[in-house]
C-alpha cells in the first residue's frame, strides 16, 4: 500500500514532467499509481522503469526523464536541508518566465551538481527529414511502415475548375438579373442593387494509372499507398493499376481500414510484378474507361518507369490520346530522382513527346512536391493552350538534359 507522502510527491513528480513539457495524463498517473503496488519501492531501478515506462511516450522524452528523476528523487542527506533533498517543481509565476527544459537547465546549474553534457543538434537531420530524401529502393522495413504512415498525411488537393453553374457572388462577372429586377420591383422600378453572380468552382477529378510490372516492383507498394492516401483525402478519384493489362481498384481503395483496402486491391491484381505492357494497357484504358472518368476537366497521373516490351509507336500514339481527353496529363517516373537519369528507354522517349509534366516519385519528398504541383494547377485555357503547342512540359529531375530522341 502507497502512503500518503508517497502519492503527494509522485503527483508533483508528474507535474514537474508537465512543466518541462513532457505530456502525463491523467490515465497515465493513475495506471502508474496502480503498477507501483507490485514492484519494489525500496529499489531505485524498479520505480525508474515503471515511472519511464508508463509517463513516457516519446522517444526523444527519454533524456529529459532521466534528468527530471534523478534530481526530484534523489537520496537523502541529513546534512542538506530539506529543501535541498527533495526540490519540487518550481510554482508557475505571473512575472516567471514557464518552467521548460532551458529554464529547468539553468536551475540545474545553481545547484551546483555535475554537468551533464547535452548534445548539440543545431544543423542536423531529424529522422523525418532523412526519410524525406531517402529513395523509396533503399528504405529498411521499419522506415517503410514509417513512410507508409507520413504518406497517408499528405494533404491532397487538386485545383478547381469553373462549373456551367452560376452562383451569386459579390464580386461576380455577371450581372444576377432575377434579383436585380427583384430589388427594382420593390423600389418603384429603379434597381438600387446590382447583385452579380460567378460561375461555380469545383475540384478537379483524379485518375492514377499506375504500373506494377517487375520493373516497378521496389516502388509499388509504397505508390498504392499513394493512391489510397488521394482517394482517402479527395471526392473525385479513380485508380487503375497495369503490368500486362489494365485493372480498376478504385472499389477496393475506398475501405476505410488501410491494411485491408491495401490487401483487396492488390488480391485483385493478377499480373502484379510481371511483364510491362504500357501501350495495350493505356488503349484499354482510353477504350473503355477514358470517356467514363475523364470529364469534367481530370487531371490524369501515370505511374510508370518508360520500360515498354512492346511497340512504342503504339505507346506514344495512346499517349497523345490520353493527354487530348484530359486538362493534364502528368507522367511520374522513380527513375528520374536518380542524379545523371536520362530518358533513354524507347517507351518513355516516345511517351514524353506528350506529357505535360515529367516528375520524378523516388522518395517522400518528391511526393509532397507532387502534391503541391496538383493544387497548382493551372486554368483550362492554359490546357488547350498547352495542347496547341504554344506551351513546354514541365521537366523536373535531378540533373542532366534530355537526349535529341525525347527532347519535345
Amino acid at each position: 500500500m502507497i502512503d500518503e507522502s508517497f502519492l503527494k510527491n509522485i503527483l508533483l513528480f508528474t507535474r514537474a514532467l508537465r512543466r518541462a513539457g513532457i505530456p502525463v495524463g491523467l490515465d497515465q498517473t493513475l495506471e502508474l499509481l496502480r503498477a507501483l503496488e507490485w514492484v519494489n519501492l525500496g529499489s531505485r531501478e524498479q520505480v525508474f522503469y515503471t515511472c519511464r515506462s508508463l509517463l513516457v511516450r516519446r522517444q526523444e522524452h527519454l533524456r529529459l526523464f532521466a534528468i527530471l528523476f534523478a534530481h526530484f528523487w534523489r537520496a537523502h542527506n541529513p546534512a542538506l536541508p530539506r529543501r535541498q533533498q527533495m526540490p519540487r517543481a518550481p510554482r508557475h509565476r505571473p512575472q516567471a518566465q514557464p518552467f521548460t527544459i532551458v529554464t529547468y537547465m539553468a536551475y540545474k546549474a545553481r545547484l551546483a551538481d555535475e554537468a551533464i553534457d547535452v548534445a548539440d543538434k543545431a544543423g542536423t537531420y531529424s529522422p523525418g527529414e532523412l526519410l524525406q530524401r531517402k529513395e523509396f529502393s533503399a528504405l529498411t522495413p521499419e522506415e517503410l511502415a514509417r513512410v507508409r504512415r507520413l504518406i497517408q498525411q499528405l494533404n491532397w488537393r487538386v485545383s478547381q475548375r469553373a462549373t456551367r453553374r452560376r452562383v451569386p457572388r459579390r464580386r461576380g462577372e455577371a450581372l444576377l438579373m432575377r434579383r436585380v429586377v427583384r430589388d427594382a420591383a420593390r423600389h418603384g422600378g429603379v434597381p438600387l442593387r446590382l447583385a452579380r453572380q460567378a460561375r461555380k468552382r469545383k475540384p478537379r477529378p483524379l485518375v492514377i494509372v499506375a504500373d506494377i510490372s517487375g520493373s516497378m516492383e521496389k516502388y509499388s507498394r509504397l505508390l498504392l499507398q499513394l493512391c489510397y492516401s488521394a482517394t482517402r483525402r479527395l471526392d473525385r478519384v479513380e485508380c487503375f493499376v497495369f503490368g500486362t493489362r489494365l485493372t480498376r481498384i478504385t472499389a477496393q481503395l475506398r475501405l476505410r481500414n488501410t491494411d485491408r483496402a491495401l490487401e483487396q486491391a492488390a488480391r485483385e491484381v493478377v499480373d502484379w510484378g510481371g511483364g510491362t505492357r504500357i501501350g495495350p494497357s493505356l488503349h484499354s484504358f482510353n477504350r473503355r474507361w477514358a470517356r467514363r472518368v475523364l470529364g469534367r476537366g481530370a487531371v490524369a497521373l501515370v505511374i510508370s518507369d518508360g520500360w515498354e516490351h512492346g511497340d512504342a509507336a503504339l505507346l506514344a500514339r495512346e499517349v497523345r490520346t490520353l493527354r487530348r481527353r484530359c486538362h493534364r496529363l502528368i507522367w511520374l517516373n522513380p527513375l528520374a530522382g536518380r542524379v545523371g537519369y536520362q530518358p533513354l528507354a524507347a517507351g518513355m522517349a516516345a511517351a514524353l513527346r506528350h506529357v505535360d509534366d515529367f516528375l520524378p516519385a523516388h522518395n517522400l519528398q518528391s511526393l509532397e512536391q507532387l502534391a503541391e504541383h496538383l493544387a497548382a494547377l493551372g486554368d483550362r485555357a492554359q490546357g488547350r493552350a498547352r495542347r496547341k503547342g504554344r506551351g513546354r512540359p514541365i521537366i523536373q529531375r535531378a540533373s542532366g538534359p534530355l537526349p535529341p530522341s525525347a527532347a519535345p
